[in-house]
């Protein structure tokens, strides 16, 4: 089964403190209420990059050029419970950006350490791979959500 295809960008930046990522409160939409980062659907036609460049500009008012972006690679979510929840998910970051985050309808974005990201306010799957993704890793992952729709399975690497 071919999964509709999603994108999604962690913002990083150097501070004397150390690394710190973007993060926000969803507010809206699939994901309402917990902690994620810029993204969103790719539209018809659109390439993955081109829809974050697209989507981060739109959830976080801040510009990425495509050359600054660094693809780590997908994820694949299938929610046996809601299958209209499935999906592919492509992975960036991005150390160079212009701009100051600004709150959307979409997204309360703000720095936050990495070594603070608050994993239990996030998707479920976000432990498993996010803090390779910020080491700068690639990820290459398939997870089932069990029948409450918050609790991933890893089903393969």
């Amino acid at each position: 089964m071919e999964l509709p295809e999603v994108c999604v960008c962690y913002l990083i930046r150097s501070t004397p403190r150390g690394d710190e990522v973007l993060l926000g409160e969803k507010r809206r939409g699939l994901g309402q209420g917990r902690v994620v980062a810029p993204g969103g659907k790719l539209e018809p036609g659109e390439t993955p990059t081109r829809a974050i460049v697209r989507e981060v500009l739109e959830e976080v008012g801040l510009v990425v050029a495509p050359e600054d972006l660094r693809a780590h690679g997908y994820i694949d979510y299938r929610f046996p419970s809601r299958t209209e929840w499935s999906q592919r998910s492509w992975v960036f970051s991005a150390r160079d950006h212009r701009g100051e985050p600004i709150a959307t309808a979409e997204l309360d974005a703000r720095w936050v350490p990495v070594e603070e990201v608050p994993f239990d306010l996030m998707w479920d799957d976000a432990r498993y791979w996010l803090p390779g993704v910020l080491a700068g890793e690639s990820v290459a992952v398939d997870f089932d959500f069990a029948p409450d729709n918050a609790t991933a399975v890893l089903v393969k690497r």
